[in-house]
């Protein structure tokens, strides 16, 4: 089996969601496994006060999970049109993955979740891209050859799957919102094995 990391923060669980419905995606690919990982949060209490596991949720990522995985889909709520602070500074503290070329030639994919419509949807993928650009790694979005991608109400864009929470956080993955996150993780477990079969 392979290994495709789906790294994300979630504060209020919504990019969680997301997170499980990519690799859920993943795993419809045969030989292909979703190995879901979250960043800590930072904050006043430092990284080192943290427990070494969160009380819920996937598992802390840990930089063999960068060099053990064959792709990588990353996920954080918006932040002024931006990821997260606790997933900026995970990946601010790659460079030595960056200087050994850790990532260079995986595929990876994006995806996020807000408050509002136009709440930097677009913004935070573009921002989690760039990253990943410089990691050398191999950027993947969804194709309008998917339907719902052209019939979404809610969450969804060529950049990466996404999902609007509502002002209160009470909205529901759209069934176009859970289609779109499953194409992209199939989409990036598909890539995934053929590159690995070429390499």
């Amino acid at each position: 089996m392979s290994d495709i990391l789906v790294l994300y923060y979630s504060r209020s669980g919504h990019t969680a969601q997301l997170a499980r419905l990519i690799a859920r995606g993943v795993e419809e690919v045969p030989g292909m496994r979703a190995r879901l990982r979250q960043v800590p949060p930072v904050a006043p209490v430092t990284e080192v006060a943290q427990p070494p596991e969160p009380e819920d949720g996937a598992p802390y990522v840990t930089k063999q999970d960068l060099h053990d995985c064959v792709g990588l889909a990353l996920g954080s709520p918006t932040r002024f049109g931006n990821m997260a602070a606790p997933l900026k500074y995970f990946l601010d503290c790659t460079g030595a993955e960056w200087a050994s070329g850790a990532l260079v030639g995986k595929p990876a994919a994006v995806f996020t979740a807000t408050s509002s419509m136009h709440g930097g949807q677009e913004s935070t993928l573009i921002s989690m891209s760039l990253p990943l650009l410089h990691h050398g790694m191999l950027l993947l979005g969804i194709p309008y050859t998917e339907p719902a991608l052209s019939h979404t109400t809610s969450g969804g864009t060529p950049y990466g799957a996404s999902h609007v929470t509502g002002a209160k956080g009470d909205n529901a993955i759209s069934e176009h919102e859970r289609e779109l996150a499953r194409a992209l993780g199939k989409r990036l477990a598909v890539v995934a094995r053929k590159l690995a079969a070429n390499a």
